[in-house]
């Protein structure tokens, strides 16, 4: 710890203690973790997600079994990502059973640390919506950057064990992104009109975020060129392709985001480091990139759903089924959380879509655990995410298309691309 940060009194009596062994633990890490981000304090935050409910070895589950062998509880609201396996349908899990048994550990003693047993990357879409200027912890990279970006909330990019210690505190370092001063922008971003590329809309935004992501480097970038109504789905998947793209936590769209009702205020009245002029042949170029697979090849499988679907995707994906009635060729996933799952089988919409052969996943996604049947072949997407992460992930060739075009790939069972 260094001299420059100055810990409350009652942040000195958690370390010292006062609140047990857990709060001391967690306070002692957010401490040397606020003094290598150079804070000299710590602030409340009002509410926390974690990212550290995914398995990928014994020492996160190492860390949550002593903290909860240690009494430890969680101070505020604080939400789960997604986890290595789908708990409310157990059978699609193909893994390995020894990893299978420790990632259901993992997730269970989240849950006793008092954490909601949400298990998405969206915990947005739901009641848990930070307001403008709400200072949070959250960790998973697209859930931070729609947090920053479309709700105006204030994080930065916590992993994991941080973010899990900001949750067992209520106590965050007061640097990055929690700072107004730091959230201004410095790259300029001039998007084409979409209409001028010539793809779906929603991968357009993929596209866009995906060749954002690549070239922003470490400075905020400034969007300008997007519709006015875009929408909260597509800044979803904007963000989140940037995010995996490149380190964006945070990005300001001109006229569309809560912090740039004008160039000028996105950018603190600067003059930006650099203005970048993005050519439609870029994001056709990112789209052929992405495609490892050509029109007219069979079809294995196709993926929707990374971030996690919300209601009104699921309405889009139901009309455009509803307008091809014939049956769906190749395994059709589709990865969502377990309140958008509640509001489907209230509404009658759940058991149409199974009825069409649509595989609902919770808890957990398809690029990041041993779901699909068939690894070997096709599997088609219009997440920018999920195409990004899946051949490394978990083996597949992509093909990558708006979601009419998945949707009429799965009823031919071969890849078509409306050219």
């Amino acid at each position: 710890m260094t001299d420059r940060l100055v810990l409350s009194q009652s942040d000195r009596a958690m370390l010292d203690g006062a609140e047990g062994e857990a709060a001391a633990l967690a306070m002692r890490i957010l401490s040397r973790a606020a003094a290598v981000m150079g804070a000299t304090e710590l602030i409340d935050v009002t509410r926390a997600h974690i990212d550290g409910c995914l398995y990928h070895g014994r020492a996160s589950l190492d860390f949550v079994d002593r903290l909860v062998g240690a009494g430890g509880r969680v101070r505020i609201p604080t939400t789960l990502n997604v986890g290595s396996l789908d708990l409310i349908h157990p059978e699609l899990f193909r893994g390995d059973a020894a990893l299978g048994t420790a990632g259901r550990r993992l997730m269970e003693a989240h849950l006793a640390l008092g954490c909601e047993p949400t298990f998405t990357c969206a915990p947005y879409q739901h009641h848990h919506r930070p307001g403008l200027g709400e200072q949070i912890a959250w960790a998973e990279s697209n859930a931070i950057v729609f947090a920053n970006s479309v709700l105006g909330a204030r994080t930065n990019r916590y992993g994991d064990f941080v973010d899990l210690c900001a949750a067992l505190t209520g106590r965050a370092p007061h640097a990055g992104l929690h700072v107004a001063a730091n959230r201004f922008g410095q790259a300029v971003f001039e998007l084409p009109d979409p209409a001028v590329v010539g793809v779906g809309h929603d991968i357009y935004f993929a596209l866009a975020g995906l060749v954002v992501g690549g070239a922003t480097g470490a400075a905020i970038p400034v969007l300008t060129g997007l519709p006015a109504d875009s929408t909260e789905d597509e800044l979803k998947a904007l963000g989140a392709a940037a995010a995996s793209a490149g380190a964006v936590a945070l990005f300001h769209a001109v006229g569309v985001t809560p912090e740039a009702p004008s160039l000028a205020a996105a950018l603190g009245d600067r003059a930006p480091q650099r203005t970048v002029r993005v050519a439609p042949a870029e994001l056709l170029a990112m789209r052929r990139r992405l495609s490892a697979a050509q029109s007219g090849e069979r079809l294995s499988a196709v993926c929707l759903g990374t971030p996690h679907f919300s209601e009104a995707e699921f309405d889009t994906l139901g009309r455009l089924l509803d307008a091809h009635p014939g049956p769906l060729r190749c395994d059709f996933y589709v990865n969502t959380s377990r309140f958008v799952l509640q509001a489907l089988e209230r509404s009658g919409r759940l058991a149409a879509l199974q009825a069409r052969g649509v595989q609902l996943v919770t808890d957990t996604c398809t690029y990041i655990t041993p779901i699909l049947r068939q690894v070997g072949g096709v599997a088609m997407t219009n997440s920018g995410k999920w195409a990004h992460y899946a051949p490394a992930n978990i083996g597949v060739r992509v093909a990558y298309g708006s979601m009419a075009e998945c949707v009429a790939s799965a009823l031919r069972g071969t890849v078509v691309f409306d050219d």
